[in-house]
C-alpha cells in the first residue's frame, strides 16, 4: 500500500518479526466520512473517533466490552454518592506534564462548570464535583446515587486533560492542538483536510506498534472508496451501501460489517414549536414514514427498523415494535388535529449517514403524500454540528450509546429536556429519565428503563428510524474486526507486511 512503510529485515528468504524501531517507521492513512471541528474531548459536538486515541480515561474498555483499568487502577463506591478512584502513577501528558489528581478534577470540573455551556454536560451531569484526597487519589460525588459513574469515565467528556497546558493556551488553542495520555500524539490539524497523529514512544501501555495516523476527511463516499482501492487510504469509515460490493470483489480490500454497530438514525422534533406541539400531529408524522421500504430499498438492509433508540446489546433494552407504515392512519390523525388539508414545515438533513440525502427525500415524499409539505434544507456537516440543540424544526441526527451499552446515553441526552441536544418536552419522561440515574439496583432500574421507551413510544418526542449497521473498508494487511462501542483504537489494529 502506498502509504504503509514498514521497514523489515529478510534473512534467508524469511521475514523477521518487527523490531520496535521499525514499527515505527510505519503509517496508516484512514479515510473518513467527516470532516474534524475541533479536538477539545470536554466540548465536542462530533463523534469521539480521532480523539479517542490522543487521550485517556480512567476507566476503559476491553475487547470483550467489559469495564477495565484505565488511568485509574481501581475503582470503589464509599457510599451512595460517592465513587474513589486510585490512579495510575508514572503517566505523563505528551508535554511532559504529570498526571495527577488534580487533572481529573481539572478536566470534570471544566465540564461541570455551568458557564462553560458543555455540550457534553449530559453525559455526566449527575457529576457534583471532585474532591483531591491525595496526588493519586479522587473521589467523585454525585447528585444521588449513580451506578453507571464507572462507565462514565470510561467514555468522553471524560478524557484527562493537562490543567497546566490548557490554562496556558485556552480553550480554543487546545482544540486546534491536544495534549494527552493517550496512545497518540497530535501532530497536525487542518481543518476539513486532514489530522496527523504519532505514536506516543512512552505511552503506559507500550510503544504503539503503527508509528504513524492520517485522519483524512473524504466526505464523497465514492472518493473514499477509490482512495481505499488505490492505496492512498489503508483504512476508510462509512462505506456507501451501494459501493459494498465494490470492495468485496476486491482482490485488495476487505469489507468489515457489525451488525448494530453504527448510530440510530431519528428526525428530531422541536415540540415546543406549533404544530409538533400536538401529539396527534407527532403520531401523523410517525405513522407517514415507511421505514421498511427506506432500509431495503435505499439502504440494501445494512441497517435494522427500530421502535426505540436503545440498542439491542444496551442494558436496559425493551424491544418495542416499529411504528407501522399507515398513510391512511396519518391524515385522519392530521384531521382530527385540525389540519385536514395538512401543513408546511422545514426538515434539516446533512451529509453525515448512510444515504441520508435519499433518505430525507423520500422522508419528505412520504411526509408529502398525507399532506405535510416540507422545504428541505441540507447543511455541511461542520455547520450542522454548530447549532446545538437544532432548530429544525424537524432534524436528521444519529444518537449512540455503543460507548457505554447502557439505555442511559441512548435516551437521556435527547430526550430529557433542557438537555443541550434534546428538543422534547414530556414531564413524565422528564421525571423517569431523572429517576434512572438514581437507582441502584439493576433490576429495578431496567424496569425504569423499559418504562422510559414505552412512554417514548406513545408520547413520540422524536421519530425512531433504524440503526444503521457499521461498514469499514480495509487493506488486506490491516487486521481490524470491528467493535461493538464503535471506536477505531489504532493501537490494536495491527499490519502483517
Amino acid at each position: 500500500m502506498k502509504h504503509i512503510r514498514v521497514l523489515f529485515l529478510a534473512v534467508a528468504g524469511l521475514l523477521t518479526p518487527l523490531s520496535a524501531a521499525s514499527a515505527q517507521e510505519s503509517e496508516i492513512t484512514i479515510g473518513r466520512a467527516v470532516s474534524t471541528t475541533a479536538l477539545d474531548p470536554g466540548f465536542l459536538r462530533e463523534a469521539a473517533t480521532i480523539v479517542d486515541n490522543i487521550f485517556d480515561t480512567l476507566v476503559m474498555r476491553g475487547e470483550d466490552m467489559k469495564l477495565v483499568a484505565g488511568l485509574a487502577e481501581s475503582w470503589k463506591p464509599l457510599d451512595d454518592t460517592t465513587w474513589e478512584f486510585k490512579l495510575r502513577k508514572g503517566v505523563k501528558f505528551h508535554n511532559g506534564e504529570d498526571f495527577d489528581a488534580e487533572a481529573v478534577k481539572f478536566t470534570i470540573d471544566r465540564i461541570i462548570d455551568p458557564a462553560a455551556n458543555a455540550p457534553t454536560l449530559s453525559y455526566i451531569r449527575t457529576v457534583s464535583g471532585v474532591e483531591v484526597v491525595d496526588p493519586y487519589t479522587v473521589r467523585i460525588k454525585t447528585d444521588g446515587p449513580d451506578p453507571l459513574l464507572p462507565t462514565r469515565m470510561s467514555r468522553y467528556p471524560t478524557y484527562v486533560v493537562p490543567p497546566k497546558y490548557v490554562k496556558e493556551v485556552g480553550n480554543d488553542e487546545f482544540a486546534r492542538k491536544p495534549v494527552g495520555t493517550g496512545p497518540y500524539e497530535f501532530v497536525e490539524f487542518v481543518p476539513d483536510q486532514h489530522v496527523v497523529l504519532q505514536a506516543n514512544a512512552d505511552y503506559w501501555r507500550g510503544t504503539p506498534s503503527i508509528g504513524m495516523v492520517t485522519w483524512r476527511a473524504i466526505p464523497d463516499g465514492t472518493a473514499r472508496v477509490t482512495a481505499l482501492l488505490t492505496g492512498e487510504a489503508d483504512f476508510i469509515e462509512s462505506v456507501p451501501v451501494d459501493l459494498v460490493p465494490i470492495i468485496e470483489q476486491s482482490p485488495d480490500a476487505d469489507l468489515v460489517l457489525v451488525k448494530n454497530g453504527g448510530l440510530t438514525v431519528y428526525l428530531g422534533l422541536v415540540m415546543k414549536e406549533a404544530p409538533l406541539d400536538d401529539l396527534k400531529v407527532r403520531q401523523a408524522l410517525d405513522a407517514a414514514i415507511d421505514r421498511k421500504s427506506i432500509v431495503d430499498n435505499i439502504l440494501r438492509g445494512m441497517a435494522t427498523v427500530k421502535g426505540t433508540q436503545v440498542g439491542p446489546a444496551d442494558f436496559g433494552y425493551l424491544d418495542i415494535p416499529p411504528t407501522p407504515y399507515d398513510p391512511a392512519k396519518a391524515r385522519q390523525l392530521l384531521a382530527e388535529a385540525g389540519h385536514p388539508d395538512g401543513f408546511s414545515i422545514k426538515m434539516q438533513s446533512t451529509h453525515r449517514y448512510m444515504k441520508d440525502s435519499e433518505v430525507a427525500q423520500a422522508i419528505a415524499q412520504q411526509f408529502g403524500d398525507v399532506g405535510v409539505k416540507v422545504e428541505q434544507e441540507v447543511l455541511d456537516w461542520s455547520v450542522y454540528t454548530q447549532d446545538v440543540p437544532r432548530k429544525g424544526p424537524i432534524f436528521m441526527l444519529g444518537w449512540g450509546s455503543t460507548q457505554t451499552l447502557d439505555a442511559d446515553a441512548a435516551v437521556y441526552a435527547i430526550m430529557r429536556s433542557g438537555e443541550p441536544y434534546s428538543t422534547a418536552d414530556v414531564p413524565e419522561l422528564d421525571s423517569l429519565l431523572d429517576e434512572s440515574r438514581k437507582i441502584v439496583d439493576p433490576e429495578a432500574r431496567k424496569k425504569v428503563l423499559e418504562e422510559i421507551q414505552k412512554v417514548a413510544a406513545e408520547t413520540v418526542p422524536l421519530l425512531t428510524l433504524y440503526q444503521e449497521d457499521a461498514l469499514y473498508g480495509k487493506a488486506k494487511d490491516v487486521e481490524f474486526a470491528g467493535r461493538p462501542d464503535a471506536r477505531i483504537p489504532v493501537y490494536d489494529i495491527k499490519l502483517t507486511r
